[in-house]
């Protein structure tokens, strides 16, 4: 039921996008505003709890439980671990938005802040590091480490439903269960093509700008299709060869161009701008969590926080089910730094690199990147790129970056699709991995030809509401497994304990004297 049902949603999904496009997105529209004005608060509530409950379970009682029990040790190396869930939970999105989000915010500023002015460029830089902080990799994480603990300590199916068996019991392996599965998978495979579809907008600028082309939707298709060809042979290979050897390429080409961009661009406004946004960024953090704009009405929040916050939760099963699958072994404590703090220590460097260096262009070098952000976001990066020196090295260089996050993104969701849309605890068949290969690059075309990025946005947003609401009851569901895990734990310790003392008491009465 969950496969067929999903299908049938989406492939209604992709046919309005290609029947109908104008109406398609104008309805996508409409929708959009009304959620985020009614349920936009929702989401900013739910993400900052999820931060919350994360910190909790990492300093409380339960930091030491190990996922998998006392005797499972990690399967992959802390550096595979983590360059495999950091391209599968940020990838495309970093480049695409690394330099053009800041720009955006300079121009465009939130809190009703003055336009190119100095406190719009450190709002700028301090909401980029909130978008793309903790709060995002909070809300994986809790996916993550609530699916990996029903999965290897409860013997779960590895499916969201599993997750809710406290709250619902027997339901969950019913149609109540069935149901929240669907939206789990449509939602994971809307977030995917969402960022498949801004992947496949910025390679598309970027052969543009290298090779002369024009940005037609037959490139886009090209680039799509041959994207396609390589993220299914990489997910034909399997967990253990495609996806984790092209994860460790990806973070050395990511590694080796965020160097280039250190030393070649403005390097101590940098590392100043990444000192002076981490101190405000930590200071502002509860304050930017909550904040709305009931007063002034400003559309600000909706178009970018609760974007992002919908593009995280829509994404959440996705990486959760990936996190969890790579991450037996690891103890609570070490799973929560390692997931939350890690990765957003590395997207604040990066941020730092391309979005410092894109202000200092546009504020103090003479660059124009407000020009080509009037062209398009995906303009941004390339415009920085050729302010620095070998400029065609660099463009080539962050294309080839951008196609491997493309594949490294979507074979993971292809792996990950298959196995919540299957009943079977074992690796999903070859063939429902190929049919939801052939499905998420359909959905990333269907959204491009109705409405672009606009549609792209609206769509995420919308599809990630079911969900939020799902988040709720995972943090109950968790807390209370984890309770009954860590009480059975100290139980079987002082049951262990006594019965030492008991053996060493009679060991002592046996050999005393006579």
């Amino acid at each position: 039921m969950v496969f067929r049902l999903s299908i049938v949603l989406l492939a209604a999904l992709v046919a309005a996008g290609v029947l109908a496009p104008q109406s398609f997105n104008e309805t996508i529209q409409h929708a959009l505003s009304l959620t985020v004005a009614r349920a936009g608060w929702l989401y900013l509530l739910i993400v900052f709890a999820s931060l919350l409950f994360l910190l909790y379970l990492s300093l409380g009682r339960f930091a030491d439980l190990r996922i998998g029990g006392d005797d499972a040790e990690p399967e992959f190396s802390r550096l595979s671990w983590l360059s495999m869930l950091f391209a599968a939970g940020m990838g495309i999105g970093l480049v695409f938005w690394g330099a053009a989000e800041p720009v955006s915010h300079y121009l465009h500023p939130p809190e009703g802040l003055t336009a190119q002015s100095m406190p719009a460029a450190r709002a700028s830089m301090r909401y980029v590091f909130f978008h793309w902080g903790l709060h995002p990799w909070a809300v994986y994480a809790l996916v993550g480490l609530a699916m990996a603990w029903f999965q290897f300590n409860r013997d779960g199916r590895g499916q969201i439903s599993d997750l809710l068996q406290p709250v619902i019991g027997r339901w969950h392996q019913r149609w109540p269960g069935q149901l929240i599965d669907v939206a789990a998978v449509v939602a994971t495979a809307i977030g995917v093509a969402t960022t498949l579809g801004f992947g496949t907008v910025q390679i598309s600028a970027g052969l543009a700008r290298v090779f002369g082309l024009s940005v037609t939707p037959a490139l886009q298709l090209c680039v799509v299709a041959v994207a396609f060809a390589l993220y299914m042979a990489s997910s034909l290979t399997g967990l253990h060869r495609g996806i984790k050897w092209l994860s460790n390429l990806n973070l050395a080409l990511a590694a080796l161009l965020l160097a280039f961009v250190l030393v070649a661009g403005p390097t101590s406004f940098i590392f100043e701008t990444f000192t002076t946004t981490l101190g405000s960024y930590i200071n502002q953090l509860p304050n930017m969590s909550l904040r709305m704009a009931p007063f002034s009405r400003d559309p600000w929040v909706g178009e970018w926080t609760i974007f992002y916050w919908a593009w995280w939760i829509a994404w959440a099963p996705f990486v959760g089910s990936f996190i969890a699958r790579i991450s037996r072994g690891r103890r609570v404590r070490e799973f929560v730094f390692g997931v939350v703090l890690v990765p957003s220590l590395m997207s604040f460097v990066w941020f730092a690199a391309f979005g410092g260096s894109a202000l200092w262009a546009q504020m103090f070098g003479g660059g124009d990147l407000a020009g080509a952000l009037s062209q398009g976001y995906e303009q941004v990066l390339f415009a920085l790129l050729e302010s620095l020196p070998w400029a065609p090295l660099l463009m080539a260089a962050a294309i080839a970056l951008l196609m491997l996050f493309f594949v490294t993104s979507a074979d993971s969701a292809t792996l990950v699709l298959a196995s919540m849309s299957s009943e079977d605890r074992a690796d999903p068949p070859l063939s429902r991995r190929a049919t939801w290969g052939v499905i998420q690059a359909l959905i990333a075309v269907a959204l491009l030809l109705a409405g672009g990025l606009d549609a792209l946005q609206g769509v995420i947003i919308i599809a990630a509401l079911p969900f939020a609401l799902l988040l709720v009851l995972i943090m109950w569901s968790l807390y209370r497994v984890l309770d009954q895990d860590y009480l059975h734990k100290q139980r079987e310790a002082a049951r262990f304990r006594h019965a030492m003392q008991r053996w060493i008491a009679r060991e002592n009465d046996g050999a005393a004297p006579p």
